[in-house]
């Protein structure tokens, strides 16, 4: 740069500068974009629909037939249907005290964990 006139230095210098703050904001927007992506997938990991579905079925079974509730059948049945279809593991314990019935109801699907206690009226 020692032969070159003074517009000559500024115009190189001026080319250096964007060149690098552009290289800058591609990188500011690449690592942006990554972020938007992970907080989408943890969002999309959130069993909500599976964990209502399950839930669901667990009531609805204790109320279509309370003395078979308890019966390791239906237990065992919501419990594979659930590794098979969605990959969870489901445990549900009920106790009745008169008049109402507690269900402790865990669900897991190696991402997320649930436990709820749901107490009937």
């Amino acid at each position: 740069m020692a032969r070159m006139n003074d517009n000559a230095q500024w115009i190189i210098l001026m080319g250096f500068m964007i060149s690098f703050s552009l290289f800058f904001l591609a990188t500011v927007i690449d690592q942006s974009t990554l972020v938007g992506q992970t907080t989408a997938e943890n969002v999309q990991d959130f069993a909500k629909n599976d964990i209502r579905d399950t839930r669901a079925v667990i009531i609805n079974s204790l109320y279509t037939d309370p003395a078979d509730f308890n019966t390791p059948g239906i237990q065992q049945d919501i419990q594979t249907i659930s590794l098979a279809r969605k990959g969870a593991i489901v445990n549900y314990t009920s106790s009745y005290s008169a008049p109402y019935t507690s269900i402790v109801i865990h669900y897991n699907n190696g991402v997320t964990v649930y436990n709820e206690t749901w107490t009937s009226p």
